[in-house]
């Protein structure tokens, strides 16, 4: 049957696009993947996983709209180092096995136009995903690119601050400075320059859909300052209107805080 609203909805989007072209819109945009699941048993899939290859194909649909607009840094939560600690082995094991495959056929292949980034614990994954990620990262290193996109995979930003924190410490007893003399010249850039997403500049705008509204564990340091955007539609499910919209959000409250 023949979607009526279809044809609206290009109209709806090209208006919304031709507004935003004359507003100033985020650098850099991180985007927290949820309901893919839960799409997937409300689309009347067998396997609840399976939504997770679904979501998969649609982040990438999402860096295309992201790459129009001239978005150059996105983040992506892929999951959380609860989920692989947590979730049943075999939904862990499906969500590693799409993980591989769309870096491998899409972010890293030959041509690709994303540089490719990677946040969290690589020990908790599998050999394969994490050999899988470090060379997407390694190849992609020197790409002329549109722009650069962070797979958040094993993340957690409690735990990445205490990485940072970790290494520092370490850095400073290589170079034999005492814990009394580092107390009194710590600065939040002593930090961030040991974060996963060093060199890279923070998130402006931080999307969840799903209807959740909270970060559950993300990007803690590095959305102090961000614009947060909640949305109902479950992550396959997410269209180009709804980003839309949540960059006119951005526009409006960037306008607020500036006038």
């Amino acid at each position: 049957m023949v979607d009526i609203l279809v044809p609206l909805r290009r109209l709806y989007a090209l208006r919304l696009r031709r507004r935003l072209s004359s507003v100033a819109l985020p650098e850099h945009v991180a985007l927290i993947m949820d309901g893919n699941r839960r799409w997937a048993t409300k689309m009347g899939m067998a396997n609840p996983s399976s939504g997770h290859q679904h979501g998969a194909a649609h982040a990438l649909r999402v860096l295309s709209w992201c790459e129009q607009l001239g978005i150059r840094h996105v983040t992506v939560f892929v999951c959380s180092t609860e989920n692989l600690i947590r979730r049943d082995q075999a939904e862990v094991a499906f969500l590693t096995q799409v993980i591989e495959q769309t870096v491998t056929e899409e972010l890293a292949k030959p041509g690709g136009r994303w540089r490719v980034h990677v946040a969290g614990s690589l020990d908790l994954l599998p050999d394969g995903t994490a050999a899988t990620l470090k060379h997407a990262v390694e190849i992609t290193r020197d790409r002329d690119v549109v722009g650069e996109v962070t797979l958040a995979v094993g993340y957690g930003g409690r735990q990445e601050l205490v990485d940072a924190v970790r290494e520092l410490l370490y850095e400073a007893a290589a170079a034999d400075v005492s814990l009394a003399y580092l107390a009194t010249r710590l600065t939040t850039d002593d930090i961030g320059r040991h974060l996963d997403t060093t060199g890279q500049p923070d998130p402006d705008l931080v999307i969840r859909t799903s209807g959740e509204q909270r970060l559950s564990n993300f990007l803690l340091w590095q959305g102090v300052r961000s614009e947060l955007y909640f949305c109902d539609a479950y992550w396959p499910a997410f269209r180009e209107i709804d980003f839309l919209r949540a960059l006119r959000t951005f526009a409006e409250r960037n306008r607020r805080h500036n006038s």
